[in-house]
């Protein structure tokens, strides 16, 4: 049995799908308008295990990540860059797959995108209208009405009128209630905009996923999953205006993941506390060491980003290699399969894969983590940097025959911090991981 956490009725539930053996699921990915950090790529590879483990079950899975292209955050950066929003978003989308391929995420059935998604919006927004849940203000924003919906705050706990103490109508704003939400908004001059029954504007942050969801999934699914940082308002609103428009259950499962922290807050481009996996990939890191360090924690609860972590995930990779060695997979061990059942247990599932001995166990079990993709002899010897390794090493060899030996030490010490071992022997000099 698969039990999950569902976070909108707060206890791990049995999984059962709308269909039998398919699972609709969608994730919100990255708003692209900066480098996406490790924190962005930990989310992206909690339900990249959901995914192949639910495939390793029998299920076939519909798994769709957006990229949020239209938004206040990438128009700002975009003017102050001086290029266009959709030219800048383009650009960080085609870094983060990057970055996903190196941590071996799976590509997603669809990434759609939202200015891709524009017509199927402003029908989303007419159908609110229409039914009563949304209205039109005179400045052309459209809201939608959050005193319409009976249960609204349900996924998050919080009651209206809790929210509405705290809250107030800003400058410029439109609204009837503070609450209500924008759906869609009128833009400013030299914005980018698209033109709608209410003038020139764009959508609302909301709005975007609701209907990107509708367009590739259809009006229910199975699993919605994010970080816990989107679970109010992004996905409570997203449970509201999409209930509203179709009148039906929204998601079954709401599955959210815990923040990744670095120096004791939530890693954050807003906070500018960030890593990025490019920056650990530069370091001589593998992306695999990288992926095996983000599943090092339950998937819901913080993780602590250190160089510790780091190098504690590439000593387990390291012990996990020389025991696999070059075998072929066999079947995944019974343990690491029901740890990962209770809700995605991945730090006792990688216990319990540590404690194997039989190397093609301790493959096949390892796959269902995305791990030990390589050769034992690719992990220890070879991998993406042997080229640079290799020109480092001539470098050195260079310097030597030149008598400059402080420059050949500093080398060698370079290499070592990167984990790599120099190892001199009969005139020729060989090399392998720590």
């Amino acid at each position: 049995m698969i039990r999950l956490y569902n976070t909108l009725t707060r206890k791990k539930e049995e999984f059962q799908t709308l269909e039998p053996d398919v699972v609709k699921m969608y994730v919100c990915g990255v708003t692209v308008y900066n480098d996406a950090h490790v924190g962005h790529a930990m989310s992206a590879l909690v339900f990249d295990i959901l995914r192949r483990y639910l495939e390793y079950r029998g299920y076939k899975v519909k798994h769709v990540m957006n990229y949020t292209d239209v938004d206040d955050k990438i128009i700002n950066r975009a003017i102050q860059l001086g290029v266009e929003p959709l030219q800048l978003s383009q650009k960080y989308i085609e870094d983060y797959t990057i970055d996903l391929n190196h941590l071996n995420v799976l590509p997603a059935t669809s990434n759609p995108q939202v200015s891709k998604t524009m017509p199927l919006i402003i029908q989303f927004i007419e159908g609110l209208i229409e039914k009563g849940y949304a209205y039109a203000a005179e400045n052309g924003d459209v809201y939608f009405r959050v005193t319409r919906d009976a249960d609204y705050g349900r996924l998050s706990g919080r009651k209206l009128d809790d929210m509405q103490a705290g809250a107030r109508i800003e400058v410029g704003e439109a609204k009837e209630h503070p609450m209500d939400f924008a759906l869609w908004k009128a833009a400013k001059p030299s914005e980018i905009f698209w033109e709608s029954p209410w003038g020139q504007g764009r959508p609302g942050w909301h709005i975007e996923c609701s209907a990107m969801n509708l367009a590739e999934l259809g009006e229910q699914i199975d699993i919605h999953g994010g970080g816990n940082d989107l679970i109010f308002p992004h996905h409570e609103n997203e449970i509201a205006q999409t209930e509203s428009y179709t009148g039906k259950p929204f998601a079954r499962y709401w599955i959210h993941n815990g923040m990744l922290q670095l120096g004791g807050e939530k890693m954050s481009k807003s906070l500018g506390n960030i890593v990025t996996p490019a920056e650990l990939l530069a370091q001589g890191h593998r992306g695999e060491t990288l992926r095996l360090a983000l599943l090092s924690a339950q998937y819901r609860q913080p993780l602590p980003w250190t160089e510790t972590l780091i190098a504690q995930a590439k000593a387990t990779l390291d012990r996990l290699y020389r025991t696999a060695g070059n075998a072929a997979a066999g079947e995944p061990d019974a343990g690491v399969v029901e740890a990962l059942a209770d809700d995605l247990n991945t730090p006792l599932a990688l216990s319990r894969l540590s404690a194997i001995e039989d190397p093609a166990t301790v493959k096949a079990s390892a796959a269902l983590l995305g791990l030990l993709g390589s050769s034992a002899d690719d992990w220890f010897q070879g991998g993406g940097d042997a080229e640079y390794i290799e020109a480092r090493i001539a470098e050195r060899a260079a310097a030597k025959k030149n008598r400059d030996f402080a420059t050949a030490d500093r080398i060698r010490k370079e290499l070592l911090d990167k984990g790599i071992v120099l190892e001199d022997k009969a005139g020729k000099t060989s090399w392998r991981r720590a």
